[in-house]
């Protein structure tokens, strides 16, 4: 039988954990051993801003050993990601230095949208389930040390995600020494995170009902091993006791170490508070980790495994939904979505980009327009501005900021010298939605068949119809200059009249 070895590492907030899988055909993933070790380095993060040199040395050491498994195993590929406490560390760029060269290990830094996707991909693992529960309207909702993540699932689609930087660890840092009566603890919990939780529903749910919820993140999984599928009343229940016994009890009910029975309440505070808020019916409890998605991104991307959700399409969505909240001319939008991914295809072998880069074209066109929300005078910088400071679940920081200067430099002259990081990738994409936008320069949709092609240095656009492009012809050649000038492509105009 043909198997593959895998290691996924996540540097956490609270521990380091190694799963070692092993990958077969027919999307199954065995994991075959797990290696944790508890260091606290989200307590230094969330309290000093850094991360103490003696973590670090105790970090290096640790993940030294990890490699030293890996060679063991005699595993080739393996991936390790960082969250939010070294994101957050004003020392990450030390922190990366000092493990790269005391065990060789190249560890990313994993945005907040990243991590929370890698989530939604180790669900797909459960594919049925998962698949089963988005039908109805599902809040997946993943409490990690640092933030909560509520993403908004309804008929499959990704209808909303909202992040709270409200989670275990730091509620615990927050309030842990306040109070030594229980109760008041938990109702300081409560405190803490009700107006955050009724914000959401106000904002984000409207008229929705939630159906179920998927619980996922660092301790929630804990509960899993009681049962994974609940309904409200059982999971009510299982709060009740948690809630009345002491630390040291749930420790050695649930075979956990005592600081994971502290950071579990407040996990589950904040769900029995959903609970309050919502009308949900069940909660779903998979037990799936940071590693666990890992694994499952390293198998899509490299074709080892196929899932019949459509990862893109929820970053797609969420675009579509941000353009929706900001009153975008959706037609226009629609158009110019198509317009930009049809050049972009048709001159594959002039931009030598690929299916990501595309990816950030599409979400760029969707979000052209929406900075008029704001400012009629000033559109870009409100576009960019909007997109800087707006999560798009599954896109790294860097990602946003080329999508972010792309719908910028649309209408905005582009700076000498390309002083943005990235600066050709987006100038490349900001010559083809300039071409693509100025199409439908007057926001009437008039050209809608058309066909391309190159001849003698040209890119012909062949415009099939008999509407009256007078406007978009006129205005066109200004907006094809920087495409010129970047692929040595001239963009030209034709009507094909039918009579």
């Amino acid at each position: 039988m043909t198997y593959t070895l895998f290691a996924a590492i996540d540097v956490g907030s609270y521990e380091l954990e190694m799963k070692i899988y092993q990958i077969e055909k027919k999307n199954k993933i065995t994991t075959i051993d797990t290696i944790r070790h508890v260091i606290e380095i989200g307590k230094d993060t969330y309290t000093t801003g850094k991360v103490s040199n003696k973590n670090i040395d105790e970090l290096c050491r640790i993940l030294k050993g990890f490699m030293d498994i890996i060679k063991e195993y005699r595993i080739k590929s393996y991936t390790a990601y960082a969250t939010s406490a070294i994101r957050e560390a004003g020392n990450w760029e030390n922190i990366l230095d000092r493990i790269r060269v005391s065990t060789g290990l190249e560890v990313k830094i994993l945005s907040n949208s990243e991590q929370r996707f890698l989530g939604y991909k180790a669900l797909s693992v459960n594919e049925d389930e998962f698949e089963k529960k988005i039908k109805d309207t599902t809040a997946i909702v993943d409490i990690g040390d640092g933030s909560i993540q509520i993403s908004l699932f309804d008929k499959n689609a990704l209808v909303t995600t909202q992040n709270i930087k409200l989670g275990s660890l730091r509620i615990r840092e927050l309030l842990y020494d306040v109070s030594d009566d229980r109760n008041r603890y938990c109702r300081l919990i409560e405190e803490l995170v009700n107006n955050d939780i009724q914000t959401f529903k106000r904002i984000y749910l409207k008229d929705k009902t939630i159906k179920n919820i998927i619980a996922i993140g660092d301790y929630i999984g804990y509960i899993a091993r009681i049962k994974n599928i609940m309904t409200r009343k059982q999971f009510l229940e299982q709060f009740d006791i948690l809630k009345s016994k002491s630390i040291e009890y749930t420790s050695e009910k649930m075979s956990i170490t005592e600081e994971q029975a502290s950071l579990l309440l407040p996990c589950m505070i904040v769900y029995k508070k959903l609970f309050d808020e919502t009308e949900t019916e069940n909660i779903w409890i998979p037990g799936v980790d940071v590693c666990d998605g890992i694994v499952a991104e390293y198998g899509i991307m490299t074709g080892k495994l196929a899932f019949r959700h459509d990862f893109q399409e929820d970053i797609i969505c969420t675009a579509r939904v941000l353009a929706k909240k900001y009153r975008a001319n959706k037609a226009h939008t629609e158009l110019v979505e198509s317009n930009a991914v049809k050049i972009f295809d048709a001159i594959k072998k002039y931009h030598g980009l690929g299916k990501r880069e595309r990816l950030l074209l599409q979400i760029s066109a969707i979000l052209h327009d929406c900075g008029k929300y704001i400012s009629m005078s000033s559109p870009a910088e409100c576009s960019y501005n909007i997109i800087m400071s707006t999560e798009i679940i599954g896109l790294s920081h860097e990602e946003r900021e080329v999508v972010a200067n792309v719908v910028k430099y649309n209408t905005m002259e582009l700076p000498e010298n390309g002083r943005e990081k990235n600066s050709m990738l987006i100038v490349k994409l900001t010559a083809i939605l300039r071409v693509a936008n100025a199409m439908d320069r007057s926001h009437k949709q008039k050209i809608r068949e058309w066909n391309i092609s190159v001849k003698d240095n040209k890119l012909v656009f062949t415009i099939v119809g008999n509407e009256n492009i007078i406007l978009e012809q006129v205005l066109f050649g200004k907006k094809a200059e920087l495409f010129e000038e970047i692929y040595g492509l001239c963009p030209v105009l034709k009507q094909k009249v039918v009579h």
